[in-house]
Protein backbone atom coordinates (compact mmCIF):
# COMPACT_ATOMS: atom_id res chain seq x y z
CA UNK A 1 0.00 0.00 0.00
CA UNK A 2 1.31 3.68 -0.65
CA UNK A 3 0.36 6.10 1.98
CA UNK A 4 1.28 9.31 2.09
CA UNK A 5 0.44 11.59 4.78
CA UNK A 6 0.37 15.80 5.04
CA UNK A 7 -0.73 18.35 2.59
CA UNK A 8 -2.97 18.18 -0.19
CA UNK A 9 -0.17 19.59 -2.48
CA UNK A 10 1.57 16.49 -1.65
CA UNK A 11 -1.37 14.14 -2.49
CA UNK A 12 -1.29 16.18 -5.97
CA UNK A 13 2.08 15.81 -6.54
CA UNK A 14 2.33 11.94 -5.58
CA UNK A 15 -1.22 12.22 -8.31
CA UNK A 16 0.99 13.97 -10.74
CA UNK A 17 3.87 10.89 -10.74
CA UNK A 18 1.56 8.04 -11.21
CA UNK A 19 0.03 10.22 -13.79
CA UNK A 20 3.44 10.80 -15.76
CA UNK A 21 4.06 6.96 -14.69
CA UNK A 22 0.90 5.81 -16.51
CA UNK A 23 -0.30 3.78 -13.32
CA UNK A 24 -3.07 6.89 -12.55
CA UNK A 25 -7.08 6.50 -13.99
CA UNK A 26 -7.79 8.06 -16.69
CA UNK A 27 -10.00 11.25 -16.39
CA UNK A 28 -13.69 10.49 -17.26
CA UNK A 29 -15.17 13.04 -20.09
CA UNK A 30 -18.04 14.95 -18.24
CA UNK A 31 -21.50 13.89 -19.28
CA UNK A 32 -22.87 15.33 -22.10
CA UNK A 33 -25.50 18.23 -20.66
CA UNK A 34 -28.96 16.91 -21.68
CA UNK A 35 -31.12 17.58 -24.65
CA UNK A 36 -34.28 17.75 -26.59
CA UNK A 37 -34.38 14.62 -29.11
CA UNK A 38 -35.46 15.44 -32.53
CA UNK A 39 -36.73 11.63 -33.43
CA UNK A 40 -35.93 12.32 -37.25
CA UNK A 41 -33.54 10.12 -39.83
CA UNK A 42 -32.50 11.32 -42.79
CA UNK A 43 -30.98 14.35 -44.07
CA UNK A 44 -33.00 17.62 -45.49
CA UNK A 45 -32.14 17.48 -49.17
CA UNK A 46 -31.40 20.91 -51.14
CA UNK A 47 -33.14 22.17 -53.79
CA UNK A 48 -32.03 25.29 -56.04
CA UNK A 49 -34.51 25.97 -58.85
CA UNK A 50 -37.03 25.81 -57.89
CA UNK A 51 -36.83 26.04 -54.06
CA UNK A 52 -39.04 23.09 -52.66
CA UNK A 53 -40.28 23.48 -49.18
CA UNK A 54 -42.59 25.34 -46.66
CA UNK A 55 -42.87 28.76 -45.84
CA UNK A 56 -44.31 29.90 -42.31
CA UNK A 57 -44.69 33.68 -43.19
CA UNK A 58 -45.37 34.59 -39.72
CA UNK A 59 -43.44 33.54 -36.16
CA UNK A 60 -42.28 34.99 -33.24
CA UNK A 61 -38.72 33.29 -32.27
CA UNK A 62 -37.38 36.04 -29.66
CA UNK A 63 -41.13 37.37 -28.28
CA UNK A 64 -39.59 35.68 -24.95
CA UNK A 65 -37.37 39.48 -24.42
CA UNK A 66 -40.84 41.51 -25.87
CA UNK A 67 -43.93 43.18 -23.40
CA UNK A 68 -40.56 43.91 -20.50
CA UNK A 69 -39.22 40.40 -21.11
CA UNK A 70 -41.38 38.45 -18.54
CA UNK A 71 -44.63 37.84 -19.96
CA UNK A 72 -43.13 34.73 -21.70
CA UNK A 73 -41.65 31.95 -20.21
CA UNK A 74 -38.50 30.01 -21.24
CA UNK A 75 -36.22 30.63 -24.23
CA UNK A 76 -35.51 29.42 -27.70
CA UNK A 77 -31.80 28.32 -26.68
CA UNK A 78 -29.14 28.68 -23.51
CA UNK A 79 -25.77 28.07 -23.90
CA UNK A 80 -26.23 26.60 -20.23
CA UNK A 81 -28.40 23.94 -21.84
CA UNK A 82 -32.27 23.31 -22.08
CA UNK A 83 -32.64 23.11 -18.32
CA UNK A 84 -31.95 26.56 -18.84
CA UNK A 85 -34.17 27.20 -21.56
CA UNK A 86 -37.26 25.54 -20.84
CA UNK A 87 -38.13 27.28 -17.40
CA UNK A 88 -41.04 28.69 -16.57
CA UNK A 89 -42.12 32.48 -15.33
CA UNK A 90 -41.40 33.24 -11.81
CA UNK A 91 -45.02 34.06 -11.01
CA UNK A 92 -46.25 31.02 -12.20
CA UNK A 93 -44.47 29.04 -9.29
CA UNK A 94 -45.78 27.22 -7.03
CA UNK A 95 -48.64 26.10 -9.27
CA UNK A 96 -49.88 28.65 -11.27
CA UNK A 97 -52.91 30.45 -9.38
CA UNK A 98 -50.69 34.15 -9.79
CA UNK A 99 -50.31 33.77 -13.44
CA UNK A 100 -53.05 35.44 -14.56
CA UNK A 101 -52.37 36.43 -18.14
CA UNK A 102 -51.58 32.39 -18.71
CA UNK A 103 -54.99 31.38 -17.08
CA UNK A 104 -56.98 34.02 -18.99
CA UNK A 105 -55.57 33.54 -22.13
CA UNK A 106 -56.06 30.03 -21.69
CA UNK A 107 -59.64 29.50 -20.24
CA UNK A 108 -61.03 33.15 -20.35
CA UNK A 109 -60.87 33.39 -16.48
CA UNK A 110 -57.95 34.95 -14.39
CA UNK A 111 -57.78 31.91 -11.86
CA UNK A 112 -56.38 28.37 -12.32
CA UNK A 113 -53.75 26.12 -11.95
CA UNK A 114 -50.99 24.34 -14.06
CA UNK A 115 -47.93 22.49 -13.43
CA UNK A 116 -45.14 25.26 -13.80
CA UNK A 117 -41.95 22.44 -14.22
CA UNK A 118 -40.88 22.71 -17.76
CA UNK A 119 -37.71 20.36 -18.35
CA UNK A 120 -38.02 17.37 -18.29
CA UNK A 121 -41.22 16.02 -16.99
CA UNK A 122 -43.20 19.18 -19.01
CA UNK A 123 -46.62 18.07 -17.97
CA UNK A 124 -48.63 21.29 -18.67
CA UNK A 125 -46.86 22.95 -21.28
CA UNK A 126 -46.24 23.96 -24.04
CA UNK A 127 -49.33 23.33 -25.10
CA UNK A 128 -51.17 24.31 -28.57
CA UNK A 129 -53.42 26.70 -26.19
CA UNK A 130 -50.78 27.96 -23.63
CA UNK A 131 -49.73 31.31 -24.65
CA UNK A 132 -46.79 32.26 -22.63
CA UNK A 133 -44.83 29.29 -22.68
CA UNK A 134 -41.75 28.82 -25.31
CA UNK A 135 -43.05 27.02 -28.55
CA UNK A 136 -39.98 27.69 -30.43
CA UNK A 137 -37.02 25.64 -28.18
CA UNK A 138 -34.02 25.08 -31.13
CA UNK A 139 -34.46 21.56 -31.62
CA UNK A 140 -38.25 21.79 -31.99
CA UNK A 141 -37.14 23.97 -34.71
CA UNK A 142 -34.61 21.96 -36.29
CA UNK A 143 -37.27 19.03 -36.28
CA UNK A 144 -39.81 21.50 -38.35
CA UNK A 145 -36.39 22.15 -41.05
CA UNK A 146 -35.78 18.44 -41.18
CA UNK A 147 -39.69 17.79 -41.68
CA UNK A 148 -39.92 20.35 -44.79
CA UNK A 149 -39.69 23.91 -43.51
CA UNK A 150 -37.50 25.81 -46.00
CA UNK A 151 -38.39 29.40 -45.42
CA UNK A 152 -39.08 31.15 -42.03
CA UNK A 153 -39.98 34.64 -41.41
CA UNK A 154 -39.06 35.64 -37.86
CA UNK A 155 -41.05 38.37 -36.72
CA UNK A 156 -39.36 41.19 -34.29
CA UNK A 157 -42.45 42.12 -32.00
CA UNK A 158 -42.88 44.80 -29.49
CA UNK A 159 -46.17 46.68 -27.86
CA UNK A 160 -45.00 49.11 -25.30
CA UNK A 161 -49.02 49.32 -24.00
CA UNK A 162 -48.63 45.57 -22.94
CA UNK A 163 -45.60 45.87 -21.65
CA UNK A 164 -46.56 48.77 -19.25
CA UNK A 165 -49.65 46.74 -17.88
CA UNK A 166 -47.84 43.84 -17.02
CA UNK A 167 -46.45 44.42 -13.77
CA UNK A 168 -43.40 42.49 -14.36
CA UNK A 169 -40.49 43.42 -16.48
CA UNK A 170 -36.69 43.00 -16.93
CA UNK A 171 -36.21 45.41 -20.25
CA UNK A 172 -37.86 48.38 -20.68
CA UNK A 173 -40.83 49.01 -22.92
CA UNK A 174 -39.37 50.91 -25.57
CA UNK A 175 -40.49 48.97 -29.06
CA UNK A 176 -37.13 50.16 -30.94
CA UNK A 177 -34.91 49.19 -28.59
CA UNK A 178 -37.26 45.43 -27.84
CA UNK A 179 -36.86 45.12 -31.55
CA UNK A 180 -33.27 45.67 -31.65
CA UNK A 181 -32.50 43.00 -29.11
CA UNK A 182 -34.75 40.34 -30.45
CA UNK A 183 -32.43 40.99 -33.72
CA UNK A 184 -29.39 40.32 -31.54
CA UNK A 185 -30.65 37.20 -30.16
CA UNK A 186 -31.76 35.85 -33.88
CA UNK A 187 -27.91 36.70 -34.68
CA UNK A 188 -26.48 34.82 -31.32
CA UNK A 189 -29.19 31.92 -32.07
CA UNK A 190 -27.67 31.62 -35.53
CA UNK A 191 -24.03 31.11 -33.53
CA UNK A 192 -25.08 28.37 -31.35
CA UNK A 193 -26.35 26.64 -34.06
CA UNK A 194 -23.59 27.32 -35.55
CA UNK A 195 -20.78 25.79 -33.07
CA UNK A 196 -23.29 23.12 -32.18
CA UNK A 197 -22.35 22.24 -36.37
CA UNK A 198 -19.22 22.35 -36.61
CA UNK A 199 -18.28 26.35 -36.81
CA UNK A 200 -19.17 29.21 -38.29
CA UNK A 201 -21.76 28.61 -41.14
CA UNK A 202 -22.16 25.52 -40.67
CA UNK A 203 -25.40 25.35 -39.16
CA UNK A 204 -28.91 24.52 -40.72
CA UNK A 205 -29.97 27.80 -39.31
CA UNK A 206 -29.27 30.67 -41.64
CA UNK A 207 -30.29 34.49 -41.36
CA UNK A 208 -30.80 35.89 -44.70
CA UNK A 209 -30.66 39.39 -46.55
CA UNK A 210 -31.77 38.85 -49.51
CA UNK A 211 -33.29 36.12 -51.82
CA UNK A 212 -29.96 35.37 -53.72
CA UNK A 213 -28.96 34.31 -49.94
CA UNK A 214 -32.20 32.61 -49.57
CA UNK A 215 -31.95 30.30 -52.08
CA UNK A 216 -28.21 29.49 -51.47
CA UNK A 217 -29.09 28.31 -48.30
CA UNK A 218 -31.94 26.47 -49.70
CA UNK A 219 -29.96 24.71 -52.28
CA UNK A 220 -27.62 23.32 -49.50
CA UNK A 221 -30.64 22.12 -47.14
CA UNK A 222 -30.82 24.36 -44.82
CA UNK A 223 -33.20 27.35 -43.16
CA UNK A 224 -33.62 30.72 -44.81
CA UNK A 225 -34.63 32.82 -41.96
CA UNK A 226 -35.72 36.11 -42.63
CA UNK A 227 -36.20 39.14 -40.41
CA UNK A 228 -40.01 41.08 -39.97
CA UNK A 229 -41.04 43.43 -37.57
CA UNK A 230 -44.50 43.49 -36.40
CA UNK A 231 -44.81 46.77 -33.95
CA UNK A 232 -47.65 48.95 -32.94
CA UNK A 233 -45.98 52.25 -32.88
CA UNK A 234 -43.07 51.66 -35.58
CA UNK A 235 -40.30 54.10 -35.12
CA UNK A 236 -42.42 56.23 -32.27
CA UNK A 237 -45.02 56.22 -34.97
CA UNK A 238 -47.62 56.79 -31.95
CA UNK A 239 -50.71 59.67 -31.76
CA UNK A 240 -52.22 61.17 -29.16
CA UNK A 241 -55.61 62.64 -29.92
CA UNK A 242 -55.26 62.49 -33.64
CA UNK A 243 -51.70 64.30 -32.80
CA UNK A 244 -48.31 62.05 -34.87
CA UNK A 245 -45.31 61.58 -32.33
CA UNK A 246 -42.88 61.22 -35.65
CA UNK A 247 -42.07 63.04 -38.54
CA UNK A 248 -40.80 62.16 -41.81
CA UNK A 249 -37.46 62.03 -41.05
CA UNK A 250 -37.82 59.44 -38.10
CA UNK A 251 -39.45 57.17 -40.49
CA UNK A 252 -36.69 57.66 -42.87
CA UNK A 253 -34.28 57.01 -40.31
CA UNK A 254 -36.09 54.10 -38.57
CA UNK A 255 -36.47 51.84 -42.17
CA UNK A 256 -32.78 52.62 -42.50
CA UNK A 257 -31.83 51.15 -39.14
CA UNK A 258 -34.48 48.34 -39.45
CA UNK A 259 -32.95 47.32 -43.23
CA UNK A 260 -29.58 47.35 -41.91
CA UNK A 261 -29.90 45.07 -39.04
CA UNK A 262 -31.49 42.57 -41.53
CA UNK A 263 -35.09 43.23 -41.56
CA UNK A 264 -36.86 42.71 -45.12
CA UNK A 265 -40.72 42.73 -44.12
CA UNK A 266 -42.78 44.90 -41.80
CA UNK A 267 -46.45 45.60 -40.70
CA UNK A 268 -47.14 49.59 -40.62
CA UNK A 269 -49.61 49.32 -37.70
CA UNK A 270 -50.70 46.43 -35.26
CA UNK A 271 -53.75 46.05 -32.58
CA UNK A 272 -53.51 50.17 -32.22
CA UNK A 273 -54.45 53.27 -34.48
CA UNK A 274 -50.89 54.42 -34.74
CA UNK A 275 -49.83 57.88 -36.88
CA UNK A 276 -49.48 55.73 -39.90
CA UNK A 277 -53.03 53.87 -40.29
CA UNK A 278 -56.22 52.30 -38.60
CA UNK A 279 -56.04 48.97 -36.72
CA UNK A 280 -58.69 46.18 -37.92
CA UNK A 281 -60.35 45.38 -34.67
CA UNK A 282 -60.49 42.76 -32.44
CA UNK A 283 -63.46 40.84 -31.52
CA UNK A 284 -64.39 39.33 -27.95
CA UNK A 285 -63.09 39.94 -24.74
CA UNK A 286 -59.42 40.01 -26.04
CA UNK A 287 -61.45 42.80 -27.99
CA UNK A 288 -62.06 44.86 -24.81
CA UNK A 289 -58.23 44.51 -23.84
CA UNK A 290 -57.20 45.96 -26.81
CA UNK A 291 -59.80 48.46 -27.56
CA UNK A 292 -58.56 49.68 -23.92
CA UNK A 293 -54.86 49.72 -25.05
CA UNK A 294 -55.66 51.61 -28.06
CA UNK A 295 -57.32 54.25 -25.44
CA UNK A 296 -54.02 54.35 -23.40
CA UNK A 297 -51.80 54.47 -26.32
CA UNK A 298 -53.83 57.19 -28.17
CA UNK A 299 -56.55 58.86 -25.63
CA UNK A 300 -59.58 57.50 -27.58
CA UNK A 301 -60.65 54.05 -28.29
CA UNK A 302 -61.54 52.80 -31.61
CA UNK A 303 -64.15 54.87 -33.63
CA UNK A 304 -66.08 52.30 -35.69
CA UNK A 305 -68.99 53.30 -38.13
CA UNK A 306 -71.37 50.52 -39.57
CA UNK A 307 -69.82 49.46 -42.89
CA UNK A 308 -71.62 50.49 -46.27
CA UNK A 309 -69.50 47.91 -48.88
CA UNK A 310 -68.81 44.41 -48.33
CA UNK A 311 -65.50 44.76 -46.86
CA UNK A 312 -65.54 44.88 -43.13
CA UNK A 313 -63.41 44.63 -39.92
CA UNK A 314 -64.01 42.28 -37.49
CA UNK A 315 -66.83 43.42 -35.04
CA UNK A 316 -66.76 44.78 -31.58
CA UNK A 317 -68.33 42.74 -29.41
CA UNK A 318 -69.92 44.53 -26.18
CA UNK A 319 -67.40 44.17 -22.90
CA UNK A 320 -66.99 40.67 -21.72
CA UNK A 321 -65.32 39.29 -18.63
CA UNK A 322 -62.06 40.98 -17.81
CA UNK A 323 -59.48 39.66 -15.32
CA UNK A 324 -59.62 42.54 -12.42
CA UNK A 325 -55.88 43.30 -13.22
CA UNK A 326 -57.17 45.06 -16.70
CA UNK A 327 -60.31 46.17 -15.33
CA UNK A 328 -58.61 48.39 -12.73
CA UNK A 329 -56.68 50.25 -16.26
CA UNK A 330 -59.81 52.09 -17.08
CA UNK A 331 -59.99 55.42 -16.04
CA UNK A 332 -62.70 56.57 -13.45
CA UNK A 333 -66.05 56.85 -14.90
CA UNK A 334 -65.21 55.81 -18.47
CA UNK A 335 -66.10 53.07 -20.21
CA UNK A 336 -66.19 51.57 -23.51
CA UNK A 337 -68.49 53.88 -25.97
CA UNK A 338 -71.51 52.65 -27.76
CA UNK A 339 -71.17 51.39 -31.37
CA UNK A 340 -73.28 51.74 -33.94
CA UNK A 341 -74.76 48.09 -35.55
CA UNK A 342 -72.05 45.64 -37.05
CA UNK A 343 -70.76 45.06 -39.34
CA UNK A 344 -68.02 47.38 -38.07
CA UNK A 345 -65.66 49.45 -40.25
CA UNK A 346 -62.78 51.33 -38.50
CA UNK A 347 -63.25 55.70 -39.39
CA UNK A 348 -59.55 55.58 -39.57
CA UNK A 349 -57.24 54.33 -42.65
CA UNK A 350 -53.97 55.71 -43.72
CA UNK A 351 -52.20 58.39 -43.30
CA UNK A 352 -50.14 60.66 -45.17
CA UNK A 353 -46.97 59.76 -42.81
CA UNK A 354 -48.37 55.72 -43.49
CA UNK A 355 -48.31 56.01 -47.42
CA UNK A 356 -44.35 58.03 -46.50
CA UNK A 357 -43.55 54.60 -45.01
CA UNK A 358 -44.82 52.22 -47.43
CA UNK A 359 -43.23 54.21 -49.98
CA UNK A 360 -39.87 54.11 -47.86
CA UNK A 361 -40.25 50.47 -47.74
CA UNK A 362 -40.70 50.21 -51.76
CA UNK A 363 -37.84 52.23 -51.82
CA UNK A 364 -35.85 49.60 -49.97
CA UNK A 365 -37.29 46.59 -51.82
CA UNK A 366 -39.09 45.37 -48.58
CA UNK A 367 -42.18 43.29 -48.24
CA UNK A 368 -45.53 45.27 -46.91
CA UNK A 369 -47.50 43.23 -44.71
CA UNK A 370 -50.83 44.52 -44.45
CA UNK A 371 -52.48 42.69 -42.11
CA UNK A 372 -53.81 44.38 -38.83
CA UNK A 373 -54.65 47.23 -41.05
CA UNK A 374 -58.23 48.59 -41.14
CA UNK A 375 -60.18 47.72 -44.28
CA UNK A 376 -60.05 51.51 -45.02
CA UNK A 377 -55.69 51.37 -44.61
CA UNK A 378 -55.76 48.22 -46.53
CA UNK A 379 -57.65 49.87 -49.49
CA UNK A 380 -55.37 52.77 -49.65
CA UNK A 381 -52.76 51.14 -49.35
CA UNK A 382 -53.20 48.60 -51.81
CA UNK A 383 -54.27 51.72 -54.26
CA UNK A 384 -50.97 52.80 -53.54
CA UNK A 385 -48.68 49.72 -54.58
CA UNK A 386 -50.91 49.20 -57.55
CA UNK A 387 -50.28 52.93 -58.91
CA UNK A 388 -46.84 51.99 -58.59
CA UNK A 389 -46.88 48.13 -59.96
CA UNK A 390 -44.92 46.75 -56.36
CA UNK A 391 -45.13 43.06 -55.95
CA UNK A 392 -43.51 42.83 -52.73
CA UNK A 393 -47.38 42.86 -50.79
CA UNK A 394 -47.73 39.79 -48.15
CA UNK A 395 -50.61 38.98 -46.10
CA UNK A 396 -48.97 36.54 -43.59
CA UNK A 397 -51.66 35.35 -41.18
CA UNK A 398 -54.62 36.19 -42.19
CA UNK A 399 -55.43 39.08 -40.58
CA UNK A 400 -57.56 41.20 -43.12
CA UNK A 401 -60.93 40.97 -44.95
CA UNK A 402 -60.25 38.17 -47.38
CA UNK A 403 -61.58 39.97 -50.49
CA UNK A 404 -58.45 41.86 -50.53
CA UNK A 405 -56.44 38.55 -51.29
CA UNK A 406 -57.06 39.30 -55.60
CA UNK A 407 -55.40 42.11 -55.16
CA UNK A 408 -52.59 40.69 -53.17
CA UNK A 409 -52.35 38.03 -56.24
CA UNK A 410 -52.99 39.98 -58.85
CA UNK A 411 -49.57 42.33 -57.78
CA UNK A 412 -47.51 39.26 -57.30
CA UNK A 413 -47.79 39.03 -53.82
CA UNK A 414 -48.03 36.31 -51.54
CA UNK A 415 -50.14 34.85 -48.77
CA UNK A 416 -49.43 32.71 -46.09
CA UNK A 417 -52.88 31.93 -44.11
CA UNK A 418 -53.10 31.59 -40.38
CA UNK A 419 -52.86 27.81 -39.31
CA UNK A 420 -55.40 26.10 -37.65
CA UNK A 421 -55.96 22.44 -37.22
CA UNK A 422 -56.26 20.22 -40.51
CA UNK A 423 -59.50 20.63 -41.70
CA UNK A 424 -60.74 24.48 -41.76
CA UNK A 425 -56.99 24.52 -43.01
CA UNK A 426 -57.71 22.78 -45.75
CA UNK A 427 -61.19 24.31 -46.34
CA UNK A 428 -59.18 28.21 -46.85
CA UNK A 429 -56.69 26.26 -48.77
CA UNK A 430 -59.44 24.58 -51.35
CA UNK A 431 -61.50 28.08 -51.11
CA UNK A 432 -57.67 29.84 -52.78
CA UNK A 433 -56.98 27.62 -55.48
CA UNK A 434 -59.68 29.14 -58.05
CA UNK A 435 -57.93 32.77 -57.27
CA UNK A 436 -54.56 31.30 -57.45
CA UNK A 437 -54.91 29.66 -60.25
CA UNK A 438 -56.63 32.26 -62.10
CA UNK A 439 -53.35 34.89 -61.08
CA UNK A 440 -51.20 32.57 -62.21
CA UNK A 441 -49.69 31.87 -58.22
CA UNK A 442 -49.13 28.98 -57.32
CA UNK A 443 -47.29 27.69 -53.64
CA UNK A 444 -49.33 28.16 -50.23
CA UNK A 445 -47.73 29.06 -47.27
CA UNK A 446 -48.60 29.61 -43.70
CA UNK A 447 -48.51 31.87 -41.14
CA UNK A 448 -48.12 30.10 -37.73
CA UNK A 449 -47.92 32.82 -35.31
CA UNK A 450 -45.65 30.96 -32.45
CA UNK A 451 -44.86 32.53 -29.45
CA UNK A 452 -47.38 35.25 -31.20
CA UNK A 453 -50.21 35.53 -28.12
CA UNK A 454 -52.24 33.13 -30.76
CA UNK A 455 -53.00 29.76 -30.50
CA UNK A 456 -51.49 27.04 -32.54
CA UNK A 457 -53.48 24.18 -33.86
CA UNK A 458 -55.54 21.89 -31.80
CA UNK A 459 -56.27 18.53 -31.96
CA UNK A 460 -58.32 17.69 -35.12
CA UNK A 461 -61.40 16.85 -34.57
CA UNK A 462 -62.50 12.86 -35.09
CA UNK A 463 -58.94 12.26 -35.97
CA UNK A 464 -59.62 8.74 -34.21
CA UNK A 465 -61.13 7.51 -37.67
CA UNK A 466 -57.71 8.60 -39.95
CA UNK A 467 -55.36 9.61 -37.61
CA UNK A 468 -51.48 10.01 -38.51
CA UNK A 469 -49.68 7.14 -38.16
CA UNK A 470 -45.76 6.93 -36.93
CA UNK A 471 -43.24 7.13 -38.32
CA UNK A 472 -44.14 9.14 -41.32
CA UNK A 473 -41.87 10.64 -44.51
CA UNK A 474 -41.69 14.60 -45.26
CA UNK A 475 -43.30 15.66 -48.64
CA UNK A 476 -40.08 14.82 -50.40
CA UNK A 477 -39.37 10.93 -49.06
CA UNK A 478 -36.27 11.89 -47.35
CA UNK A 479 -36.66 12.14 -43.86
CA UNK A 480 -38.75 9.97 -41.47
CA UNK A 481 -40.31 11.26 -38.49
CA UNK A 482 -41.01 9.14 -35.20
CA UNK A 483 -42.86 10.74 -32.60
CA UNK A 484 -41.34 14.07 -30.98
CA UNK A 485 -39.82 13.38 -27.21
CA UNK A 486 -38.38 16.02 -24.93
CA UNK A 487 -37.16 14.82 -22.08
CA UNK A 488 -40.18 12.71 -20.39
CA UNK A 489 -42.28 13.78 -22.94
CA UNK A 490 -43.85 12.42 -25.95
CA UNK A 491 -45.88 14.51 -28.09
CA UNK A 492 -48.52 12.55 -30.67
CA UNK A 493 -50.13 15.66 -32.90
CA UNK A 494 -53.50 13.32 -32.42
CA UNK A 495 -53.55 13.73 -28.95
CA UNK A 496 -51.68 16.70 -28.45
CA UNK A 497 -52.19 19.04 -31.66
CA UNK A 498 -49.40 21.56 -32.62
CA UNK A 499 -48.14 21.73 -28.97
CA UNK A 500 -44.67 22.85 -30.23
CA UNK A 501 -43.31 24.17 -33.60
CA UNK A 502 -41.44 20.37 -33.94
CA UNK A 503 -45.35 19.18 -34.31
CA UNK A 504 -45.46 21.19 -37.82
CA UNK A 505 -44.68 18.29 -40.16
CA UNK A 506 -46.90 16.31 -37.66
CA UNK A 507 -49.75 18.77 -38.55
CA UNK A 508 -48.72 18.75 -42.12
CA UNK A 509 -49.44 15.00 -42.54
CA UNK A 510 -52.60 15.66 -40.79
CA UNK A 511 -53.87 17.94 -43.22
CA UNK A 512 -52.31 15.07 -46.21
CA UNK A 513 -54.66 12.87 -44.65
CA UNK A 514 -57.73 15.40 -44.73
CA UNK A 515 -56.66 16.40 -48.47
CA UNK A 516 -54.50 14.94 -49.81
CA UNK A 517 -51.45 15.29 -51.22
CA UNK A 518 -51.97 18.24 -53.87
CA UNK A 519 -52.19 20.16 -50.90
CA UNK A 520 -48.96 18.59 -49.47
CA UNK A 521 -47.09 19.50 -52.75
CA UNK A 522 -48.70 23.23 -52.91
CA UNK A 523 -47.23 24.19 -49.57
CA UNK A 524 -44.33 22.36 -51.06
CA UNK A 525 -43.94 24.96 -53.61
CA UNK A 526 -44.39 27.99 -50.36
CA UNK A 527 -41.09 28.70 -50.40
CA UNK A 528 -40.76 29.21 -54.42
CA UNK A 529 -43.40 31.38 -54.19
CA UNK A 530 -42.27 33.59 -51.13
CA UNK A 531 -39.06 34.09 -52.70
CA UNK A 532 -40.37 35.25 -56.25
CA UNK A 533 -42.55 37.74 -54.16
CA UNK A 534 -39.17 39.07 -52.61
CA UNK A 535 -36.93 39.36 -55.80
CA UNK A 536 -40.08 40.73 -57.82
CA UNK A 537 -39.81 43.75 -54.89
CA UNK A 538 -36.11 44.40 -54.99
CA UNK A 539 -36.41 44.14 -58.71
CA UNK A 540 -38.99 47.16 -58.66
CA UNK A 541 -36.41 49.45 -56.52
CA UNK A 542 -35.92 53.03 -57.98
Amino acid sequence: MIKFAGSFTAALSLIGVLALAGLATPATAAPAPPESEVNTTGEPPGSADPARGFVDGHTHLMSYEAFGGMLLCGKPFDPDGIDHALVDCPDHFPNGEAAWFENFTRTGSPTGTHDPVGWPTFRSWPASDSLTHQQTYHRWVERAWRGGLRVLVNHLVANRQLCEIYPLKRNACGETASLRLQAQRTFEMQDFVDARSGGPGKGWFRVVRSPAEARQVIAAGKLAVILGVETSEPFGCRQTLGVPHCTRAQIDRGLDEMHALGVRTMFVCHKYDNALCGVRFDSGTQGVIVNLGNFLSTGRFWSARTCTGPEHDNTIDPAGVLPPQIARLFPRGIGLPVYPAAPHCNTRGLTSLGSYMIEGMMRRGMLVDIDHMSVKAADQALDLLESRSYPGVVSSHSWLDPSYLGRIYRLGGMVTARSHHAEPYAAAWRESLPLRRETGRPGYGFGMDANGLGALPPVRPGNAANPVTYPFTSFDGAVTLERQRTGERVWDVNVDGVAHYGLIPDWVEDIRLVAGEEIVQDLAAGAEAYLRTWEAAESRIP
